[in-house]
């Protein structure tokens, strides 16, 4: 005779429902760059429809619509004061205005408000600004556009500026750098929140790069290189960012653009304050950086970048980053592949 089935006690209707959503809340003001705004947004509503438990907001101090800085109006759901409840998220995003100290009415109180009953706080590129004089960033770390950082910097001394980092946690707080660090931002939160897989899901629906660690320069090395008149050099330049593995002696550079060694030296020197084989190992330890954040190993990351042997990519590391590839490694991969 088969035995009674035990009949298991009726769920209640928060266990029916599952986990409640995390408000995501964006605070949006008069001359908001839209970027900075629809840009972490598009992320969280990318991960809310592949999955994850996400409840988009947007609001402004007074519920009225706001006007961006490009010009197009933005509806919102509600005024701050009419947002009720628990926040999980809170983005501010910047605004030219805002890094000479002209906040729109409301702004700064708003900030304060919901930083008051949200999990974290996040700013996009300028928005730092109006966490820091909204109180919240004293005695943090943080970063921002990388124009202004110096006047972040002097504006609250308080604070520890990152001049270059693309995003910057301290505890609960988050800052970005320029525009599109903001979905880099994101990205890191969703990760965090649901896990490398959602993460890497959602950055392929956007078709943006996954892994740039929130410790990378704002800027790669081919970006903030000055951009040489010399047409041999401009084209180098280009190979050398193209496949960094790739002979890049000073005898093979001075062969592709038909210079002597001394010549290509003085035009490096002259055009980029460099030798050839500076620019090539900054290039390459950028590329490591970014084999390794993505989960590499360090024998194939030296490999392919061409810096060779483990042990030369360990000594690269130490004397440019003061780490070992493999702490770096450890610090920096979130992606799990």
């Amino acid at each position: 005779m088969p035995l009674p089935r035990s009949t298991p006690p009726p769920r209640s209707a928060s266990e029916r429902r599952g986990p409640a959503p995390r408000r995501i809340v964006m605070l949006a003001f008069e001359g908001a760059r839209l970027l900075d705004v629809t840009g972490p947004l598009e992320v969280f509503s990318a991960a809310a429809r592949l999955g994850g438990r996400y409840e988009i907001h947007i609001c402004s101090p007074d519920g009225r619509s706001v006007t961006t800085a490009s010009g197009t109006r933005l509806a919102v759901d509600a005024a701050v004061p009419d947002t009720a409840g628990p926040v999980d998220t809170v983005l501010v995003p910047g605004a030219e205005e805002l890094t000479q100290s002209r906040f729109p009415p409301g702004l700064l109180d708003s900030v304060r408000a919901l930083a008051g009953r949200s999990r974290r706080v996040a700013s996009v590129c300028s928005g730092a600004f109006a966490l820091a004089a909204a109180g919240l960033l004293d005695g943090r770390r943080a970063t921002t556009h990388w124009r202004h950082t110096a006047t972040l910097a002097a504006r609250h001394p308080a604070l520890t500026v990152d001049p270059d980092a693309l995003y910057v946690r301290d505890g609960d707080l988050f800052t970005s750098a320029g525009v599109s660090a903001g979905i880099d931002l994101a990205l890191a939160l969703v990760e965090a929140d649901e896990g490398p897989d959602l993460a890497r899901e959602v950055a392929r629906d956007l078709v943006v790069f996954m892994q740039r660690p929130g410790g990378q320069s704002q800027f790669s090395v081919p970006a903030r290189t000055p951009r040489p008149r010399h047409d041999a050099l401009r084209a180098l330049l280009d190979a050398i960012a193209a496949d960094p593995a790739a002979d890049h002696s000073n005898t093979a550079l001075a062969a592709r653009a038909g210079l002597s060694p001394r010549h290509l030296t003085r035009l490096f020197r002259e055009h980029l304050g460099t030798t050839p084989a500076g620019h090539v190992e900054a290039v390459r330890l950028e590329a490591a950086q970014t084999f390794l954040a993505n989960g590499e190993t360090v024998t194939v990351t030296a490999r392919r970048t061409g810096v060779g042997s483990d042990e030369s990519l360990r000594r690269l590391f130490l004397r440019h980053l003061g780490v070992t590839p493999s702490a770096y490694r450890s610090r920096f991969h979130t992606t799990a592949r």
